[in-house]
């Protein structure tokens, strides 16, 4: 039985590990290499390459990986330290 004031979309989702956020980022950012650590379920750190990052600031590009997550952002997902960059970013890091 839902909690009072919960929502029933929310129950259905699965629980956040690494795996369900990576997955999460790939299905948004098709063809992204992407790396998430994170051990206690609220606070993770990812690493995401993607070519979809070429020619935009920091900020637009973690809000593209952010949109991936959509209203687990702020919500299940306490705190997501990013890193983003292109293929050639990485290549040279």
């Amino acid at each position: 039985m839902p909690l009072p004031g919960s929502c029933a979309l929310q129950q259905e989702l699965p629980p956040l590990n690494p795996d369900v956020i990576r997955d999460l980022i790939q299905q948004g950012l098709p063809g992204a290499r992407v790396e998430v650590l994170g051990e206690d379920g609220v606070h993770f750190e990812a690493v995401v390459v993607s070519e979809a990052f070429a020619g935009k600031l920091p900020l637009a590009r973690h809000r593209m990986v952010y949109a991936t997550l959509g209203a687990r952002m702020g919500g299940e997902i306490h705190a997501l330290a990013l890193r983003t960059l292109t293929p050639d970013e990485a290549a040279r890091a």
